[in-house]
């Protein structure tokens, strides 16, 4: 089986066929087993139970084996009568925010394994041109699991709507932005990241997502696992775990009603993963998670933007109250309902840019303010009247 070539699903169910013990394994096994591969984290380093042998996959294809993986299981255990590939189809489609940008192009017609191929693909893949791999695997594949977990959700109510997105990535924002505040000591990069979180909460009406909101919007188990596993990835991103973070996370289990021994279990995964495949993981190979974070997003932002300047400007242009807007972010700070105006405005451009779509996955909120930070010193001279030739 090679998930970079045509077929790929084909084989991969055959296969499930010899080997579907998997399917029997209670819910919180398997998403042990997700955590264990790396899935979680957004770091696959092998096949999720290893349900087929290893072999030579690359990461990439890893992360479409596993992923293809978890929606086969969260299909099989429910009572849906349509078809996995049918399905999942119909389940992108549902959402018409990412319909009407993201997978354009790739859905109506007859649903086949070939189009669900080309969906997975897009949507981890993206762009290899384009996406730097330390951000894609790091960012939207550690964020692939909103999907595994919003399908659970379509397929109980026969419906999704984008909302239920938009709660989950506000809540993993909220609270992930809770844990780096929680460090006894922040560096550079620390405070980077936690502007960044604080400038990308797009989703509130009128202010941020406060902790205890946060935790409301998590109902569900396999939502508070996540949700802590992520909490503990951040955690980690200077390689230790400090008191204050240890304390955070406890009451973070604790408010999300987990057992103590769930929460440390958490933490002792994200150390043992991290440790032992320290040699194994780009991100991890000379600087912190944050630090990599922030320098791989600020990289890849600006190789998006400069590559769509000429269609972006154009799009600024027919847009005057958001060129006034960014044209002011430059000399002074936006208040919150500007930020949300600019946000709101760049996302509705974003869907007329394939190439800038990665702005409207779940994630994409957080380089916001990054494409804020940019755009001035890409646009000619004039957009800034305070622009100093370096």
């Amino acid at each position: 089986m090679n998930p970079s070539s045509a077929g790929w699903i084909k084989k991969l169910l055959q296969e499930i066929e010899k080997n579907n013990l998997f399917l029997k394994c209670e819910e919180e096994s398997f998403y042990d087993a997700l955590r264990a591969c790396g899935f979680i984290y957004g770091s696959n380093l092998d096949v999720v139970n290893q349900i087929i042998p290893k072999k030579d996959f690359t990461e990439e294809e890893l992360s479409k084996i596993n992923f293809c993986l978890a929606l086969y299981y969260t299909h099989s255990n429910s009572n849906s009568k349509v078809s996995f590939i049918e399905s999942i189809v119909n389940f992108y489609t549902d959402i018409d925010e990412i319909k009407t940008s993201f997978f354009k192009n790739l859905l109506g017609g007859k649903k086949s394994s070939e189009q669900l191929e080309k969906i997975i693909h897009k949507r981890i893949q993206i762009d290899a041109n384009v996406l730097t791999k330390n951000f894609n695997y790091f960012i939207i594949n550690a964020l692939l699991f909103v999907d595994v977990l919003a399908y659970k959700t379509y397929l109980e109510n026969h419906k999704i709507s984008t909302n239920y997105l938009k709660n989950i990535e506000a809540s993993i924002t909220s609270i992930s932005l809770d844990v780096l505040n929680s460090k006894e000591s922040k560096n550079q990069y620390d405070d980077s990241l936690i502007k960044l979180f604080e400038s990308s909460l797009r989703f509130q009406e009128n202010s941020h997502l406060t902790y205890n909101k946060a935790i409301k919007n998590v109902k569900t188990e396999l939502e508070k696992y996540y949700i802590l596993d992520l909490a503990c990835m951040a955690t980690w991103s200077d390689q230790i775990i400090d008191i204050e973070e240890q304390h955070f996370l406890e009451k973070l289990g604790k408010d999300l009603n987990l057992s103590i021994s769930k929460t440390l279990q958490s933490i002792k995964t994200v150390n043992h993963f991290y440790t032992v495949n320290k040699d194994n993981i780009a991100l991890l190979s000379s600087k912190n998670i944050v630090q990599s974070f922030y320098n791989n997003s600020s990289r890849m932002v600006n190789k998006l933007i400069s590559r769509n300047s000429k269609r972006l400007y154009q799009e600024l242009k027919d847009s005057k109250e958001l060129m006034v807007l960014l044209t002011q972010s430059t000399v002074r700070d936006l208040n919150k309902e500007e930020q949300k105006k600019v946000q709101e405005q760049l996302l509705d451009i974003f869907k007329s840019i394939p190439s800038l779509a990665i702005f409207l996955l779940p994630g994409g909120a957080l380089l916001l303010p990054l494409v804020v930070k940019f755009i001035p010193k890409l646009l000619p001279s004039a957009f800034d009247e305070n622009r100093i030739e370096e």
